[in-house]
């Protein structure tokens, strides 16, 4: 079986990880990754958060497997050349630098095109053409003007961020389709684009829920909110609804048996309509089923914060996983909220390549996270990241096609 991106060059001009998640991702299904890294100082994030002196950190060797590494310094004369050698020879040109960067090295994406037009260049920026189209980008910032942390947190309480790298690694993903996309464009075209992503643009995609409830707000009161049961007044803007489910079937974060001790002992259910009778039953409350105040979905909205409590005495006399495998039987939708030593550890997400154990060189074994895109014919391994400058001289050789004294000349003078 061959890989799903076999034959196709990306020329990796990123770092930290937005734009790294995008080409790993390419570089998972097969895609020949050649990363550009400054001679000498290499992706900021290989000295970033080290756990292990003098040694690649976990945050670069996570964002960058599956690629070749190769130091080269474009703003010299013979690193331009090679620069230019490298986009003849490439299929996309990746990017994450501050608005600009890459056409002050004197290759502005109408230059790139002359050199190939076949070139499909990929950006990650922070916002889309307006007034902030300038200004520098991170992933917290991100979420912030994308609107999902206005809507994140309990009412009355600050906006928070959550864990989840939807700024980053989230455009990272939004990216990458758009390369593809690009890239199957061209098989009828012939020729190259521009793909472009802004932070602000994609965090905005994955709160589109939230921009949905902001039209709604407009009609009147959100009745599948909580605050809704609680007489709680909603004000112009989409609020913060806490652990509401945010969608049309009512859920919480609820209590498990030792909570008192463990951070994590909670699980998250769903009160799904389908299944009412079944979660009346199971929690010793059959009186709810043919009540008229309980009986209906829409009876049931201004009650949202009473039925959790009620469910949340039983949850609180079990495990996590015991509730679990309660509800699953009875088709209710839960989840334990899982921690991530109980993810590392588990065995089914290592037999599906989700987590998988790399062996670094210099770092010894491992985790990182696989490929979450599975495809039935195409393997996706996951293989370790390149050490700084690991593959300058077999790239220099056999993408750009210099000799041994050419690649001496080019060291001598700093370029790579």
């Amino acid at each position: 079986m061959s890989k799903a991106l076999e034959g196709i060059k990306i020329l990796d001009m990123t770092h930290v990880q937005s734009g790294p998640t995008c080409t790993q991702l390419l570089a998972w299904f097969g895609a020949d990754v050649l990363k550009v890294e400054r001679p000498g100082v290499g992706d900021a994030t290989r000295g970033q958060l080290r756990d292990i002196p003098d040694v690649d950190s976990l945050y670069f060797t996570m964002l960058n497997h599956n690629k070749r590494s190769v130091t080269l310094n474009p703003k010299t004369e013979t690193g331009a050349k090679i620069f230019t050698r490298l986009i003849e020879e490439c299929d996309v040109m990746v990017e994450n630098f501050a608005p600009g960067a890459i056409d002050r090295m004197g290759f502005s994406w109408e230059k790139i095109q002359e050199i190939n037009p076949r070139m499909i260049y990929a950006s990650v920026k922070g916002f889309g053409p307006g007034p902030y189209e300038d200004c520098k980008v991170y992933e917290n910032v991100a979420q912030c003007t994308g609107g999902a942390a206005s809507t994140t947190g309990f009412l009355g309480g600050p906006p928070v961020v959550t864990g989840a790298q939807i700024g980053d690694s989230g455009t990272g993903l939004h990216l990458a389709f758009g390369i593809v996309t690009a890239l199957f464009h061209r098989e009828q075209s012939g020729k190259g684009q521009r793909v472009e992503c802004a932070m602000q643009d994609g965090v905005l995609n994955l709160s589109r829920v939230k921009l949905r409830d902001q039209q709604r707000l407009a009609h009147g009161p959100l009745p599948e909110y909580s605050q809704h049961g609680q007489g709680i007044e909603f004000g112009e803007a989409t609020p913060r609804a806490g652990n509401d489910s945010g969608g049309g079937q009512p859920g919480w974060i609820l209590k498990c048996k030792g909570w008192e001790t463990d951070p994590n002992a909670y699980v998250y259910f769903i009160t799904q309509a389908a299944v009412w009778k079944n979660i009346c039953d199971l929690i010793g409350r059959p009186e709810w089923k043919e009540d008229p105040g309980y009986a209906k979905p829409e009876a049931r909205l201004d009650k949202i914060k009473a039925i959790f409590d009620a469910i949340e005495e039983w949850t609180m006399t079990l495990d996590k996983f015991d509730v679990m495998n309660l509800c699953n039987p009875l088709n209710i939708p839960c989840g334990p909220i899982l921690s991530m030593k109980e993810l590392a550890d588990e065995p089914s997400l290592r037999n599906s390549g989700t987590i998988v154990e790399v062996d670094h060189p210099e770092r010894g074994k491992y985790l990182t996270v696989g490929n979450p895109v599975k495809l039935s014919d195409s393997p996706s391994d996951v293989e370790r990241s390149p050490l700084l400058g690991e593959h300058t001289d077999e790239i220099l050789k056999t993408v750009v096609g210099l000799n041994d004294e050419e690649i001496a000349v080019a060291r001598e003078e700093g370029a790579i």
